[in-house]
């Protein structure tokens, strides 16, 4: 067979277009996506989260290094309420969220007062993660823009914040031989199920 007529069989067989030429506008792709959102960062306006992760009082910076690495695959906000156990240029938290930290979109407050004056995530649906609740996280409804609120490595969260918790309040199911979960896998896990329902919509 003929240049030609190998070239033709080539290009039916790949629904009319090489695969270089598929590899290359699914870069093209890729790169454009990348540039409106970053474009959109440099030129001032700051694309609103997909949801926001909510640490009460963490405790070990490599966990919320890990998170807030999560956070950046995600498109999500993290929001870390003080006191913290750890200094914020503590190198232990640049470390776990290695060169991500510069791309994560975060703010720290001095209480959890000051976080429900904050706009969008005041005004957001919190779900409250602690292993005593009844319902399990799967089970929850989750929207863009919610509050996905987890509490510190040794306390969770306060009972404070728990009491009116009601159905908001979730669980990640466990065997009884485990204590808790790590902080971090908790996050990752809930917040991947947010994102599942939410491509969904």
């Amino acid at each position: 067979m003929s240049a030609l007529g190998i070239a033709a069989v080539h290009r039916r067989s790949a629904g009319g277009r090489p695969p270089s030429y598929r590899r290359r506008r699914r870069v093209a792709t890729r790169a454009a996506c990348f540039a409106a959102v970053t474009g959109g960062i440099l030129a001032g306006v700051t694309p609103l989260p997909r949801f926001h992760i909510v640490l009460v009082q963490p405790e070990i910076p490599q966990n919320t290094g890990n998170i807030g690495r999560t956070c950046v695959a995600l498109g999500a906000k993290l929001w870390l309420v003080r006191p913290l156990g750890f200094r914020l240029d503590n190198h232990r938290l640049e470390r776990a969220g290695m060169d991500y930290w510069t791309h994560l979109d975060w703010e720290a407050v001095d209480s959890w007062a000051a976080l429900l004056a904050e706009t969008p995530v005041g005004a957001a649906r919190r779900w409250f993660f602690t292993k005593t609740a009844a319902r399990r996280y799967t089970d929850a409804a989750f929207r863009p823009g919610d509050a996905l609120v987890f509490g510190s490595e040794s306390g969770g969260l306060p009972p404070s914040l728990m009491a009116d918790a009601g159905d908001a309040a979730l669980q990640l199911p466990m065997r009884e031989e485990a204590r808790s979960l790590n902080l971090s896998s908790c996050v990752a896990a809930a917040a991947y199920e947010a994102l599942r329902q939410m491509d969904s919509v």
